[in-house]
Order: structure tokens, then C-alpha cells, then sequence
């Protein structure tokens, strides 16, 4: 009789109180009188805790697991040390503070040395009975977007900045990183991860193959991490034609063709997979690999493949969009899938002081075309971003691939003058409106909002919001509420 009703018996269980009730099936419920659990083992004390209370996890399995990670909500927890029982299982023990809301997920993961791997998950306390509500897309995102931001229920873009040569750095580390991306996430948002060597070294230097294996291996890392398995696109380099972005080898600094040589394998035997996308999709074919931007209007660096427009900063484009172009079509040839990009990241800044700019409004900079006599007609403001997707549309391959707009705002780098001195009233509104009639441009990401570890961005800080930029702030908040 009792094992008639063991389905009546189970639902009393499930419904009477607070349990602990494994999200990826450690528990297995089997009709009869046996119950078959499934490792690894949680045990929380107290599972009912106040805000702020100590709390105490037993986490056992039946393997030694090396380099392993507790969180509670995407935090680590603090680690309190481990053991081994009889019988030949094993321990591990942290402790934490209960979460204000008395709700949480606990994620174990092991060998996180070259990128956790979730070996199990809990749900404790009550979980809110809420409604699920689904973000709407938005065009709109920001660059280190402040945890605080209310994006009003929509699904925006957020860019963050990685270091190869810092992942176990205090806020740059991988951890801090991993809690960043999982509280934007757990806000609709989807997530852009530059993925840069150093600082001020975007990428290795040319033909230093020791910078090259060391950035690789931290792309590896990245891409086989459970954690950052909700990434939605990851962005190789930024501003790699300039020579401010080539410190710490100044003598060789990064050419179209070493970038596409880092990227897909560029000049390189069409066997070799030691390059950045086929590097990431062996570990996560689901991720899009996207091309970093080149930094318009700079004259560092020149391209071998001269573009109809003849500027350096475009042919620069032009020659590393040729290279890409040529490699993808060799490989596949060769039958080696996945080594195309996913797309492309690009720079455009406005230019509301422009002199081409005319009679017109300076708010209306992003509607105007800016061409300059100077640069044989090269766009000289927001709308450079038409001759980055001219160069993209003239090659088979990357013909149509979606266009990322990482990084916009009003800077006059000729004149260092910064957004807070000269954002003009309406100007977010306008580029924003331009974007939406392009299919092709699927974001726009004001650079920055956030970054409370120096004041070197105050000026361009939409939290921060110095000067012009409160105007800048409450543009983008109503352009949010869809108003």
C-alpha cells in the first residue's frame, strides 16, 4: 500500500517547508522503498538563516576534485578547509553571510585552474513566487555598467574589460569577473567580454609566440568556465592600431596581419587551430568569437591593402577585413568549420563640434554625414561607423555580419575635450534613432558608466554624471522607460 502512494508521500515532502532541493538532479526519487542519491552531497547549517547570519556548507563527493569553488549567487564563498572520510569520500567546508532576500543558489565547481567546471547546484530557502517577466530588447548598452542601474525590464548590452596577464588580480581576477557577469545576467542583460592581453597591451605583440600562448590559454579558460558559459559574444582586443596600445613591446606592435593571425590563424599552415576563435569554440561551439574594434581617425598604423577611401585608419580595416576574408574561405575548403567571426565590434564616436557639422544642431551630429575634405572623405564623427560596415559588406565571408557599436560618447580626441564639457542635449536620442533604421548594427554601448577603481573615466561616467553628462545620464534612463 505505502509503495502505491509513494508519489502522494513524495508531494507532502516537497510541499511541507524549507528543503534543500538539488537544481541538477543530485537527488533521484525512485518508485518503491529506495532512494538513490547522486553526488556531490550538500549539507547547509542553518538552512534557514536571518540577512547577515553566519551560515556553514558541508559540500562531500566521491572524488578528490582539485582547485574547487563555492558560490552563493555567482559570490565565492570564503573557504574553510576540507577532509577525508572513511570510505573514501571527501569534504569541503566554507562559510558565508546569509543573502539579504534569505534565498540562494549554491554552485560547487572543481579544477578551476583552467576553468570551472560545475559539478553540482543547490536552491535554499523560499524562492520567490514571482511572475517571470521577459526583458525587451534594446539596441542600448553601456561599457562596465553599474550594478546599481535600474534598466527598467529591459535587455540592454554589457561590455566587460579582461586581462590575460591579470586573472587572479583583485577585480580584474576571474572570480570578480564571473560575479559581475552573473548579476548583469541575472538583469536580462547580455554580456560582451573584451578580451584583452594587458592594459596597455591589447594584444601580444607581434610575433611574440610566448604572448600569443599565454593569451590563448586564457581564452581557453574562458570559454571552458561554466561560469561564463551565458557569455554572448567575446571581443578580441581594442585599439590595437594605435601605438598607446602596444606598451610593453612599442617596437612591434600589432599589424592586420598578426591580428588576423591571432584571431584565426592567418599566414599560418590551415591545419593549425592555435588561434583565438578556433581556440574557443573547441571548448564552446555555441560562443561567438567577434572581431575587436579599430580606432578611427588614428594615424599609428597603415594597411597594405589601400581602401577606396585611402586613410590609415581605414585601410588598416580594409587589410585586416582581407586577411580574415581569405583565411575563412581557406579553411573551409579544407573542410575546418567555425573559423569565420560572428561579427564585428566597432568605435564611433560623435564629433558635435565638427566644423562640417554646418548650420546644423550640434545634437544632431549623429544624423549629418561629416565627410572631410583632409581624409578624402572619411567620415569625421559618429557616422565613421558606415565606412566600417562598407569594409565589412566587400568581402564574401563577412558580408552582413552583425555590427557591434562598443564604444560611442562625444570625446573630441583632437581637441581632449571630454563628453562631461561637451554632450549636447539630445545627441544619445539621435544616434540612437540612426542605429535603429540599420538591421546590420545590432548595439550601441555608451563608453562608460562605472568604474569606482580610478578617476581616469570620471569624465565620461554616466553614473558618475559630472557636467553635461547628467544631461547624457537622464537621456539614456528615459530612452530605457521606452519614453
Amino acid at each position: 500500500m505505502i509503495r502505491k502512494y509513494w508519489w502522494v508521500l513524495l508531494l507532502i515532502i516537497i510541499l511541507g517547508g524549507y528543503w534543500l532541493l538539488p537544481i541538477s538532479g543530485q537527488v533521484i526519487i525512485v518508485p518503491g522503498d529506495e532512494a538513490a542519491l547522486t553526488w556531490p552531497r550538500f549539507r547547509v547549517d542553518p538552512p534557514i538563516a536571518k540577512p547577515g547570519d553566519p551560515v556553514r556548507v558541508w559540500i562531500t563527493d566521491a572524488q578528490p576534485w582539485p582547485f574547487v569553488l563555492l558560490t552563493i549567487n555567482g559570490e565565492p564563498a570564503t573557504p574553510e578547509g576540507w577532509h577525508e572520510n572513511p570510505g573514501g569520500t571527501y569534504t569541503w567546508i566554507w562559510g558565508f553571510a546569509a543573502p539579504e532576500d534569505g534565498a540562494y543558489d549554491l554552485i560547487f565547481y572543481h579544477d578551476c585552474h583552467t576553468g570551472c567546471v560545475e559539478r553540482g547546484q543547490v536552491a535554499v530557502g523560499v524562492q520567490p513566487d514571482t511572475q517571470s517577466i521577459d526583458p525587451i530588447p534594446t539596441k542600448l548598452g553601456l561599457v562596465l555598467p553599474s550594478q546599481e542601474r535600474d534598466w527598467h525590464n529591459r535587455s540592454g548590452w554589457a561590455v566587460e574589460i579582461a586581462y590575460a596577464s591579470r586573472s587572479e588580480e583583485l577585480y580584474w581576477g576571474l572570480d570578480d569577473l564571473a560575479m559581475r557577469v552573473a548579476q548583469h545576467q541575472a538583469k536580462g542583460l547580455r554580456v560582451l567580454l573584451r578580451v584583452d592581453y594587458d592594459s596597455q597591451q591589447s594584444l601580444p605583440a607581434t610575433g611574440n609566440y610566448l604572448m600569443l600562448t599565454e593569451y590563448l590559454d586564457y581564452l581557453r579558460r574562458l570559454a571552458r568556465d561554466d561560469r561564463f558559459q551565458g557569455i554572448y559574444g567575446y571581443i578580441i582586443g581594442n585599439d590595437y592600431n594605435v601605438l598607446d596600445a602596444n606598451t610593453l613591446d612599442p617596437e612591434n606592435p600589432v599589424t592586420p596581419e598578426w591580428y588576423a593571425r591571432i584571431f584565426s590563424g592567418y599566414g599560418e599552415d590551415v591545419t593549425h587551430s592555435d588561434n583565438a576563435v578556433q581556440v574557443i569554440h573547441t571548448e564552446n561551439p555555441q560562443a561567438r568569437v567577434l572581431v575587436g574594434p579599430v580606432r578611427p581617425w588614428c594615424f599609428d598604423q597603415d594597411g597594405a591593402q589601400t581602401y577606396t577611401i585611402d586613410v590609415p585608419w581605414l585601410n588598416y580595416m580594409n587589410t585586416l577585413v582581407t586577411y580574415l576574408d581569405q583565411v575563412t574561405q581557406e579553411k573551409a575548403a579544407a573542410g575546418i568549420p567555425l573559423v569565420a567571426p560572428d561579427g564585428f565590434d566597432v568605435q564611433s564616436p560623435g564629433r558635435p563640434d565638427a566644423p562640417e557639422l554646418g548650420v546644423h544642431l550640434r545634437a544632431d551630429e549623429p544624423l549629418v554625414d561629416l565627410p572631410r575634405a583632409a581624409w578624402n572623405g572619411a567620415q569625421a564623427g559618429f557616422r565613421v561607423y558606415r565606412d566600417w560596415i562598407a569594409i565589412i559588406n566587400d568581402y564574401p565571408s563577412m558580408r552582413g555580419l552583425p555590427v557591434y557599436i562598443i564604444s560611442t560618447n562625444t570625446y573630441d580626441r583632437e581637441s581632449e575635450i571630454p563628453p562631461a564639457q561637451n554632450y549636447p542635449q539630445g545627441w544619445l536620442t539621435n544616434a540612437l534613432a540612426v542605429v535603429e533604421t540599420d538591421p546590420q548594427i545590432v548595439a550601441l554601448c555608451w563608453f562608460l558608466d562605472d568604474f569606482p577603481h580610478s578617476e581616469q573615466w570620471n569624465w565620461f561616467s554616466l553614473s558618475q554624471q559630472p557636467g553635461r553628462l547628467v544631461d547624457a545620464a537622464a537621456e539614456f534612463d528615459t530612452l530605457l522607460r521606452g519614453e
